[in-house]
């Protein structure tokens, strides 16, 4: 497994079981002209990349000028990263950007934000530097769901280009009024038996929309930003299609699940880090990458955080503390529980077994500044217990440990202190966390024995004292912490197997 493999040996690892032969997808394929990709860049908010890594042989690029490198790109809730890496794990460029706010009929043009971003972080790779990506991959949040039109015309001012239908289903949207069918067809407390399951949102889609069915197709956030490189459209990973209602244990579709009428809109699935095609010609040709560059199939975010701690042993987790609260415990059993919002992703020949809450830090940063959060942080007695019991949630509904989309955030009383606040707030999400680990072990996953964090909370460290006064484990921070570095390790797999 990954973490098992040192910094010197990664071209040996192995991340998935072995996928099927690297290849074309025989879904249906794209007519598309040239897009005018410049115009997508937000040029007003380009950023100076950071290079590091630099070795003697050659200071001018950085690197050793035959060396390849492995692109992984990580689209979390309010903003996106890259990482390039090479085959030993050396981090050669990163950087991160903020979603620019683009607005349709009052509501935020997220398709277009997300697009825009993605060629935004390809313009900021250093220009010596794309020459030499072998391969491509990335992560999206898991179950942010989009319906495509799956007609794709060679004009390019025709209707048909690809693009939504409607807007996306974002990752913690509930559709209760799906919920009812989908429990009469799926298995007892299956993974999709949640009103934010894409499954779910797939069938309030398919009974509430009125536009002609006969040409969609259903992708994940991290399926259609791949499909925009690489021109295959239809194509998905195992672990993105999980909340849809796809079998990582016997790497099909279910039975129950492919006799419904909107099953034709379901993508083909591979393994993670799959070649899938090569980067589409104007992608290549219009920022200079190889013509040997491919695109793999991806993850979701917190797997991709998972990958890059390189936690290998049962009873080894990882937290990712980003907008959002998620666990991934590794695990030698697979635990499926869709009345706690628990699920298993498959990774070699063992599970990663957890859920996401929709606490973390996005709550955070609607009450505190950055500035703010590192000042209060710094008063914090993190051997204290606060006698504070909230439920900090963004806005209602929660979906792990406890899976209610009728729960209301509880943040109140406020003490007239704002360490005490935030010390209470960062103790709340502390035990919402241990009630999750706690949860996993009640339902036959193997117990947690250390916590590797990854996310931004991850680098405050009065915040990591808390967690592990309340969970009662050592809590450490992830060597690697960013997402985009384990989509970047998805890229090298997918080089490797071609």
């Amino acid at each position: 497994m990954l973490g098992s493999i040192s910094q010197s040996s990664l071209s040996t690892q192995v991340l998935y079981p072995s996928p099927p032969k690297p290849g074309c997808c025989t879904a249906r394929r794209l007519l598309v002209g040239t897009w005018a990709y410049k115009n997508c860049v937000d040029k007003s908010a380009r950023l100076k990349t950071m290079v590091v890594g630099c070795k003697k042989e050659n200071q001018e690029v950085g690197f050793q000028a035959c060396e390849r490198l492995y692109l992984g790109m990580d689209f979390g809730t309010s903003g996106a990263r890259y990482a390039l890496i090479d085959k030993q794990g050396t981090i050669h460029a990163e950087r991160k950007r903020q979603y620019p706010q683009y607005m349709r009929e009052e509501t935020m043009d997220w398709a277009r934000s997300w697009k825009t971003t993605l060629f935004s972080l390809l313009e900021d790779i250093p220009v010596h530097l794309r020459p030499h990506v072998a391969s491509i991959s990335l992560d999206g949040t898991s179950a942010t769901t989009l319906i495509i039109d799956s007609v794709v015309s060679e004009c390019i001012t025709c209707s048909n280009t690809g693009e939504p239908l409607a807007r996306p289903y974002l990752y913690n949207e509930s559709c209760p009024d799906a919920l009812p069918v989908v429990k009469s067809i799926a298995p007892v407390n299956h993974t999709v038996c949640s009103g934010s399951s894409t499954l779910c949102k797939l069938v309030s889609w398919w009974n509430n929309d009125n536009s002609d069915k006969t040409s969609t197709i259903l992708l994940h956030q991290a399926d259609w930003l791949l499909w925009l490189l690489h021109g295959q459209l239809g194509v998905s990973d195992y672990n993105n299609a999980l909340k849809v209602g796809y079998d990582p244990e016997l790497d099909s579709y279910p039975r129950w699940l492919l006799s419904q009428p909107y099953s034709r809109l379901l993508p083909v699935v591979k393994a993670p880090g799959t070649s899938i095609a090569h980067l589409k010609e104007d992608v290549r040709t219009l920022f200079g990458f190889s013509e040997d560059c491919i695109v793999c199939t991806g993850t979701t975010d917190s797997i991709a955080a998972f990958l890059a701690a390189r936690a290998t042993k049962p009873g080894k987790a990882v937290t990712s503390l980003g907008s959002t609260l998620a666990i991934k415990l590794l695990s030698t059993t697979r635990i499926e529980d869709a009345r706690y919002g628990v699920y298993s992703h498959r990774l070699d020949d063992k599970w990663l077994v957890g859920g996401a809450s929709n606490t973390g830090g996005a709550v955070l940063k609607e009450i505190f500044t950055d500035e703010q959060l590192e000042k209060l942080s710094e008063h914090i007695n993190p051997m204290e217990t606060s006698p504070l019991d909230y439920y900090p949630l963004k806005s209602v509904g929660e979906r792990f440990p406890v899976a209610d989309p009728k729960m209301e955030p509880r943040l109140h009383p406020r003490p007239e202190s704002d360490v005490e606040y935030l010390h209470g707030i960062l103790e709340s999400i502390a035990r919402i966390e241990a009630k999750a680990y706690s949860l996993l072990k009640d339902l036959g996953a193997t117990q947690v024995e250390e916590v590797f964090t990854a996310g931004g909370g991850a680098k405050n460290d009065k915040w990591t004292r808390i967690r592990e006064r309340v969970l009662g484990l050592p809590v450490s921070r992830a060597t690697q912490t960013e997402a985009a570095y384990g989509a970047a390790l998805l890229a090298l797999k997918g080089a490797q197997l071609m």
